[in-house]
């Protein structure tokens, strides 16, 4: 995981990044996603103030847009100040984007050290070097996998295991990107890392030429190279060729909304029949498996002064670690219990627009 504090912009291996940000592939956006930018029907729009957002945005993102385009449509939508993403999804892909908004930023890592879930589909007979349909043919087989063979195989990428990543991947190769390299022409010895598959599942069959695969998995996790090695091992070689994410982290698909419905809750909004904070999630979401620890008003007053508090009395907790911190129902800190005290990490202003109190339950 690359976590670029400077500007709140996450990029990450998980499942399905090759780097491939191509501009052609953004369609169905109207407009320019840039405020300010140049619109449709010409001219510059006057630039609007940005305002203080905090929450998420499960974006269902739509096939052809990259994610880098998809936060900052968001962004505009809500005129935020600060925007970022928890896991990089290919222009191919669909599906769960979450967007952090404002203070929601600084919960990133916790959503990107979470499981994902994929539902992926595998052309066989053609391997190809970004391992997914945007790529050039490398090897080709008439071979086609029978399901018996492929279940069979299936135990073989459960669990623990080693995968080498895709050539075309965000990991850096001597202070390049090696999906830059590989544009060049360069081969990239990527070396395998251990990744963990929690389950993976054959779900359909639709023809002997694809197979429809359900995987839930750990981050570093490349749905592309599981992909390629499967039809490596069968013989027959495979790529993706549709790939949708169900779940990241705490946000599953009950979260997500689609770029349309945000597009037309924003405009509801704009004319005063609705309000944005309808399609956001509390920060705090992503501190789902994190314990809580509520405090007093006094207490709140020191940790938001950056000053640890001493734990003592009946009600002190007994563990330590990471906890994030409450008052009054409102989060207030990420902090770390050790040696009797309570030392803020981070500490959160949420004054702005936030989850309406609907979405907080």
């Amino acid at each position: 995981m690359i976590v670029n504090t400077a500007n709140n912009m996450i990029e990450a291996p998980v499942g399905d990044s090759n780097g491939t940000e191509r501009n052609i592939l953004e369609k169905n956006i109207p407009g320019d996603a840039r405020e300010g930018g140049p619109h449709a029907r010409g001219g510059r729009q006057p630039r609007r103030d940005k305002r203080d957002v905090h929450g998420w945005v499960m974006l269902d993102k739509p096939v052809g847009m990259t994610s880098t385009h998809a936060v900052a449509v968001v962004k505009r939508l809500f005129q935020a100040k600060r925007a970022g993403h928890a896991g990089t999804l290919d222009p191919l892909a669909s599906g769960g984007l979450p967007v952090a908004l404002g203070e929601a930023t600084k919960t990133v890592p916790f959503v990107m050290d979470g499981r994902k879930r994929y539902r992926f589909t595998v052309a066989w007979g053609e391997e190809r070097d970004t391992d997914d349909t945007e790529g050039r043919v490398v090897k080709a087989s008439e071979l086609r996998p029978s399901t018996e063979a492929i279940r069979a195989l299936l135990p073989r990428f459960t669990g623990l295991i080693e995968q080498t990543p895709p050539q075309y991947s965000a990991i850096k190769v001597q202070g390049e990107r090696a999906y830059d390299l590989a544009r060049d022409g360069e081969t990239v010895e990527l070396p395998p890392r251990p990744v963990e598959i929690h389950h993976l599942s054959l779900v359909e069959q639709p023809d002997s030429s694809h197979s429809i695969f359900e995987t839930e998995c750990g981050k570093g996790t490349y749905v592309r190279a599981l992909a390629r090695d499967i039809g490596r091992i069968l013989g027959c070689f495979g790529h993706i060729c549709a790939l949708r994410r169900t779940l990241v982290g705490p946000f599953g698909e009950a979260d997500m909304i689609p770029l349309e419905q945000l597009e037309a809750l924003c405009d509801r909004a704009a004319s005063g029949e609705g309000s944005l904070a309808e399609a956001l999630l509390p920060v705090e979401t992503a501190l789902d498996d994190i314990p809580a620890l509520a405090v007093t008003r006094a207490d709140a007053a020191r940790l938001y002064r950056g000053q640890a508090v001493l734990l003592r009395g009946r009600d002190a907790p007994n563990s330590s670690g990471t906890v994030y911190v409450t008052v009054a129902g409102r989060l207030l800190a990420l902090a770390e219990i050790g040696n009797g005290e309570l030392i803020p990490k981070r500490v959160f202003n949420l004054t702005g627009l936030t989850a309406s109190p609907a979405r907080n339950k």
